[in-house]
């Protein structure tokens, strides 16, 4: 790549932080103003290439980038010093988790402020004013305290590392600093490349114990549509020609129509023939770094041996106790799909989903919930599912080819999907967002429905009405805490409510109003909105199978 030598006189450093995103490909910048953070907002206003995007409040923004960034590759987050960061850095911190791009740009006071040691607002007095880069630091993988001197170089500094680990970068500016002319610097891009030699023998490494092997299972990671590299696993794993599973967390990453798939992967709970493949597999290779925490695992109810893992880590990988450093995941996948097995390629057997049951009339159950859901899902779709019941609920259920789910199984925080289907439907428009979630959930970042219709964002949202918490009533011995009762909104007002008066709304208590409700909101031309009525204790089988290992989840009572 040539080099980048700045020579506008009139760039700000503020400017250039801006544009230097948006050729990441960065088109929108969710946000929240703050009179330290205005010169962020003043460049992204004034940038032709990148749009502002004013949330209800700086966590709902921080879940509205993460799930861009999903999928866009990287997204733009500006909040204000202290107060807007602080309110920021639970949706940040997930997005770290999950491995989501964001690039989380703040303002700060300004320098000359920060040496004369003022007492200004948003600290806590006693004019020291770092304390707080150290809080959000935590939240990203590279930070940087920009200045005019130091600005193209830093920002190629974090950028290249952020790429590296597909997760946030912190960049901090003072307020004076941000609206200074940058000082021109010569930098070049950095090009993540693998170290030839250490790539050679991981490769060496890898092929030999996939040659040996009498079975082997593959399970592609999350972190694979993070840095959009499903083809390129898909491929690998034809030219090897053996199963590969899922969890939860990578629920379509492949198409499950593809006959290597051999079902979602979730312990006691897989089908059997699922189980058999991944745990009787002699070999288990591990392409990005699957998560197997207690919820895609379902409560540590796997039977997994560790040595049997070979794992294609996003740079590096390591086999038994080989690992081979500054190796790029993407150079590994070009060459595995180049290896040419001898053995039978594995085929199996497609099982459908449950078929929709029930009489119009009839209350609606979960068991025949999720099957109508999973029927309106349609190829193209993106599908957002909040934590809880509706992450337990349809990652069993077989979906079209070329649909994209998002899911916060590791991280799991409560509200992120609402905010979370903001991000993606602007950052995918050409695909229909759903949104299914629970009430409780929703609670949290409802409000930000207002600026889905303000922005075209148009998503259908399925919210559940069950009374409560359920995800929590199903997690703990007794259901009947107050603490898991909930304010009784009434949802499908909520919309309108909020200025989407041109939203299809619906409240569906029987199998008959909740088939109508759907068609009419696959054909709304705007945005649409359906509160489900479900029972209080009514639960996905995945949710109610949690309930009865709560000791392998929280350990043993004292």
């Amino acid at each position: 790549m040539t080099n980048i030598v700045t020579t506008m006189k009139a760039t700000t450093v503020i400017d250039y932080i801006v544009q230097r995103i948006a050729d990441e490909g960065v088109e929108h910048c969710f946000g929240v103003p703050g009179d330290y953070a205005f010169p962020v907002g003043d460049a992204v206003d004034s940038n032709p290439n990148i749009k502002w995007i004013g949330c209800s409040n700086e966590l709902n923004a921080s879940y509205a980038a993460d799930g861009y960034a999903r999928a866009r590759g990287a997204a733009m987050l500006s909040t204000t010093y202290a107060v807007g960061e602080l309110s920021a850095i639970n949706g940040v911190m997930g997005a770290k988790a999950e491995r989501s791009l964001v690039f989380h740009v703040v303002g700060m006071p300004s320098y000359q402020n920060q040496r004369l040691r003022k007492t200004m607002h948003h600290t806590l007095g006693d004019g020291i004013f770092d304390k707080f880069i150290d809080i959000s630091a935590q939240a990203a993988c590279s930070h940087a305290v920009i200045n005019p001197d130091n600005c193209m170089i830093e920002m190629e500094r974090v950028i290249a590392e952020a790429r590296r680990n597909s997760q946030p970068a912190y960049i901090v500016v003072p307020s004076d600093y941000a609206q200074a002319p940058v000082t021109p610097t010569e930098v070049r891009p950095l090009t993540l490349k693998s170290n030839e030699a250490s790539l050679k023998k991981a490769i060496a490494a890898v092929t030999e114990r996939i040659k040996n092997a009498k079975s082997i299972v593959a399970l592609p990671a999350f972190t694979l549509s993070r840095v959009g590299l499903q083809k390129e696993a898909r491929a690998a794993i034809e030219a090897i020609g053996c199963p590969f599973a899922t969890t939860s967390m990578e629920k379509c990453i492949i198409d499950e129509s593809h006959p290597q798939f051999a079902g979602m992967y979730s312990g006691v709970l897989s089908a059997e023939e699922t189980k058999k493949v991944v745990e009787g597999a002699e070999l288990v290779l591990d392409i990005g770094g699957v998560s197997l925490n207690d919820e895609t695992t379902m409560g540590f109810s796997t039977h997994l041996d560790p040595a049997r893992f070979i794992s294609i880590g996003l740079n590096d990988v390591r086999v038994g106790d080989q690992l081979f450093g500054n190796v790029r995941i993407a150079d590994v996948l070009a060459a595995l799909a180049k290896f040419e097995s001898g053995a039978p390629r594995y085929k199996r057997t497609p099982e459908g989903n449950p078929s929709i049951n029930g009489k119009p009339s009839d209350k609606i159950t979960m068991d025949a919930l999720y099957p109508r859901y999973a029927k309106f899902i349609r190829s193209g779709d993106n599908v957002v599912l909040e934590s809880g019941s509706s992450s337990f609920g349809v990652p069993p259920m077989t979906l079209p080819d070329d649909v994209q789910v998002h899911i916060q199984m590791l991280w799991g925080s409560i509200g992120w999907a609402t905010g979370a289907t903001f991000g993606i439907a602007l950052a995918d428009p050409k695909r229909k967002t759903i949104l299914i979630t629970g009430e409780g959930s929703h609670q949290l970042t409802a409000n930000e429905i207002g600026n889905m219709g303000r922005f075209g964002a148009n998503p259908i949202i399925l919210c559940l009405n069950n009374d409560g918490y359920m995800v929590e009533r199903a997690l703990e011995p007794n259901p009947d805490w107050s603490y898991n009762d909930l304010a009784k909104w009434r949802y499908a007002d909520v919309p309108h409510a909020l200025g989407c008066t041109d939203w299809f709304t619906a409240r569906v208590e029987t199998l008959g109003e909740l088939d109508a409700a759907l068609k009419a909101a696959r054909e709304s031309k705007s945005g649409a909105y359906i509160e489900v009525i479900g029972g209080r204790m009514d639960m996905p089988k995945g949710l109610a199978f949690a309930h009865t290992r709560l000791k392998d989840l929280y350990g043993d009572t004292p």
